[in-house]
């Protein structure tokens, strides 16, 4: 039947079959079947099924065992790993939030990045996310891929399912005030490129550069698979604090945040920058002014990503302490781009002491972070967009990490791949591993080798179990 790394292929039939549709039983009846050696080398009896039943089983596995199942014939690596077949899985793979918490230091006690999943039944996963290292910084999820801030002259593109991983190099070296928050990650659905974009801040006059001001003129452009950066003019100098304080997001091939409009009820307005035709646009936030809190202090405003749909939040800060947040919680989502049309989604009565983003919705739950070092999960309930906070639901103890640095991501485990992008000029091999990452990325490979030892066991008892029966009917 074919064999990856020792194993046959019964014994993989033999595991997958409890994981798939009842249609696709059929792999056991004929995996069971006893040949002639000979014949079980020759000739892998999934092939003989039809390519759309082939492809719906494999839809039904996780990408640690597709990529296992690469290596049992020609026929499953050229299925798995065409392009054709990477985009549907990608379509049919579940979705997870993950939360990441940067590096940061604690009462002078370091502590390094880390993340958790989250999945679809909302379990927190166990598993190790060794492309992240330790003192990594998230910027940006997209189909399976993550886009990470290091601190040294390059930014590190993994993929969260595989391992597999690139370094780039950063647009500017040694970059003062630079800031993970001023690059972003997307994709567009027309062109299938993936670009990375980036703030850079306009020198200060009489400084030579590097040096990062509080505003910027240009957006820094790199598709994965080019040669070097490029430089896009802005229509005008806009704000780097309101990028480091409101957030970005990109949705749909098109990047958002938020710049300043002191002549708007918000004050605030949306800018976007389209990653195909790379040109910018000026969205109107809606003309209702929030309500405010009689106890509260300033208004802040968030961009964030729910559903797929661009929505901003607004709440008041509290005045003698401008991180916590009261009064209520108002997010308007962006219903029709081309009309600027918004509509209000939720008006939630107590606000949360602080916003995650950029994704604030996991399924029909929202993410919300308290001061007591917890993170929660609400149900969303009520009427004409007037919306209390139902079934509490505590996830994790984040402590001692800082409440208002952790990120949370919509994200899939994918079998994107990078290795087309590796010649690039602008590609830098990594550093060489130490420490804490390394220990993580040993933690991973030894749960690898201990799912090859278990392959390996099954494979050597079945093997005896087909001599044993065959001796027996040769008596």
């Amino acid at each position: 039947l074919g064999s990856f790394g020792g194993l046959q292929v019964d014994a993989v039939a033999k595991d997958l079959v409890p994981r798939l549709p009842q249609e696709t039983r059929l792999l056991t009846m004929v995996s069971e079947e006893i040949k002639p050696k000979k014949q079980r080398d020759e000739e892998c009896i999934i092939n003989c099924l039809p390519g759309e039943l082939i492809e719906r089983i494999f839809f039904k596995l996780p990408v640690s065992t597709l990529l296992r199942c690469t290596g049992v014939c020609e026929q499953w690596h050229k299925i798995i790993r065409g392009p054709q077949f990477v985009t549907s899985h990608l379509q049919h793979a579940p979705h997870y939030a993950l939360l990441f918490f940067p590096q940061e230091s604690v009462s002078g006690e370091p502590h390094p990045a880390d993340a958790i999943l989250i999945d679809e039944a909302w379990s927190l996963s166990t598993y190790a996310v060794p492309v992240i290292g330790p003192d990594d910084f998230l910027c940006g999820s997209c189909n399976g891929l993550l886009c990470l801030y290091t601190k040294s002259s390059t930014l590190k593109i993994a993929n969260l399912a595989t391992g597999e991983f690139l370094h780039l190099e950063k647009p500017v070296k040694n970059l003062r005030g630079d800031h993970f928050l001023f690059y972003n990650f997307g994709f567009h659905p027309l062109t299938k490129e993936y670009k990375i974009t980036h703030f850079l801040g306009d020198s200060i006059e009489g400084r030579p550069r590097p040096h990062n001001n509080n505003r910027f003129s240009v957006v820094q452009v790199y598709t994965l698979g080019d040669e070097k950066w490029r430089d896009i003019k802005t229509p005008e100098a806009l704000s780097l604090n309101c990028v480091k304080n409101s957030g970005a997001v990109t949705i749909d091939g098109t990047l958002y945040w938020l710049i300043e409009d002191v002549v708007a009820s918000w004050q605030h307005a949306v800018m976007t920058f389209d990653l195909c035709g790379e040109s910018f646009a000026q969205i109107q936030l809606p003309a209702t002014k929030p309500d405010d809190f009689a106890a509260g202090g300033s208004r802040r405003y968030w961009i964030r990503e729910m559903d797929g749909k661009v929505c901003v939040a607004t709440a008041q800060t509290c005045p003698s302490l401008p991180r916590w947040l009261v009064g209520k919680l108002q997010i308007w989502e962006l219903e029709n781009k081309t009309e600027q049309r918004w509509i209000q989604k939720y008006n939630i009565q107590y606000s949360p002491d602080y916003i995650p983003g950029p994704n604030l919705v996991h399924g029909d739950k929202i993410i919300l972070q308290r001061c007591d070092g917890n993170l929660y999960s609400y149900e969303l309930l009520g009427e004409n967009f007037n919306t209390e906070l139902c079934k509490m639901a505590k996830l994790l103890d984040f402590s001692p990490h800082k409440p208002d640095n952790m990120q949370s991501y919509i994200c899939v485990k994918s079998l994107v791949r990078l290795d087309v992008y590796k010649k690039t000029a602008i590609v830098r091999r990594p550093k060489q591993r130490e420490g804490w990452e390394l220990k993580k990325w040993e933690a991973w490979e030894h749960e690898l080798s201990e799912n090859e030892r278990m392959w390996s066991d099954t494979h050597r008892d079945e093997h005896k179990e087909t001599v044993c029966l065959l001796n027996s009917n040769l008596a």
